[in-house]
């Protein structure tokens, strides 16, 4: 029999395989030139944990949808934003980093310019995939329901940023728990939160229960996740990571383990997925794949 921890990996494991060919499908839809085609290329497809496109994922099977499409488009539009972040934010100008997901960063293996350029694409590419017909096999989906999923990811993206100045803002200085959940609801969260709202609104009409229950499961978990990075980049090392471990302390970043010590951090990051949990109750057993998912995140090594 398979353990709970095998369960919730397949989860994961399933929605990577998903997203890995929904992703290559989306990019061979667009005629970019090289180098900035083999930059693209190299930003999204390389892996990763591909957290987002499973919330996504598991938030659109919470009952039988019709607008699958609508959520399988979602899935690859945010993931499209996310790497566009991470390529902009290995950039020596932000992170200076040279090693994402066990590979050379994107500037690193292309140059800066072409990598700047891979995360510009990136961002227009996602609202492309968005208003398009892509994996469509019947009706259209309703154009409110893609201008939702469209303001939902927008918003997010902006946050994002917004997150990241503040993230560097913060660099070598103390500051209260408050502002540094702030940076991390905006930087990490918003688009977590996003991933699983833009399944939702394919669901759920505004004023059901539901909506406001995914949100507070979104924002839970989205600031879960970045309590556990942070424990993770003092606790792992770099050939697990796929990225360098100690990185946040070499550049003084305000962290969770910095701020309230690392076993007060771990403290926090179980309370914050209570909290993730306490919001999925709501759905009951129709919340599995979410539930899923949530538990392999509290517990990963990466």
């Amino acid at each position: 029999m398979s353990s709970l921890t095998d369960v919730q990996a397949h989860a994961l494991t399933e929605a990577q395989n998903r997203i890995q060919q929904d992703l290559l499908t989306a990019l061979d839809a667009f005629a970019i030139p090289e180098p900035l085609k083999g930059a693209v290329h190299h930003a999204v497809m390389l892996g990763g944990k591909r957290v987002r496109p499973a919330l996504c994922y598991a938030a659109g099977s919470l009952k039988n949808n019709a607008n699958a499409a609508a959520v399988r488009r979602a899935a690859v539009a945010i993931e499209f934003i996310h790497c566009y972040s991470l390529a902009h934010d290995d950039l020596p100008c932000m992170d200076n980093d040279l090693l994402r997901r066990g590979q050379p960063t994107c500037h690193a293996a292309f140059g800066e310019d072409t990598a700047l350029l891979a995360g510009d694409i990136l961002q227009s590419m996602a609202f492309e995939v968005l208003g398009s017909r892509l994996f469509d096999q019947g009706p259209a989906v309703e154009a409110p329901i893609v201008l939702k999923q469209m303001q939902i990811l927008a918003t997010a993206a902006s946050k994002m940023v917004n997150g990241q100045v503040l993230d560097l803002q913060a660099e070598g200085k103390k500051i209260a728990q408050d502002a540094l959940e702030n940076i991390h609801r905006n930087k990490t969260g918003a688009l977590i939160t996003a991933a699983v709202m833009m399944a939702a609104v394919t669901l759920f009409e505004g004023t059901d229960q539901a909506i406001p229950k995914l949100r507070e499961y979104g924002q839970a978990v989205g600031l879960a996740f970045q309590v556990q990075d942070d424990i993770l980049d003092i606790v792992s090392d770099t050939d697990v990571l796929g990225k360098t471990a100690g990185k946040d302390q070499q550049v003084e970043k305000s962290t969770y383990p910095a701020l309230m010590g690392l076993e007060q951090a771990k403290a926090y990051a179980q309370e914050l997925h209570n909290q993730a949990m306490d919001a999925l109750a709501y759905f009951g057993d129709d919340a599995a794949q979410l539930i899923y998912i949530t538990q392999f995140l509290l517990s990963r090594k990466s």
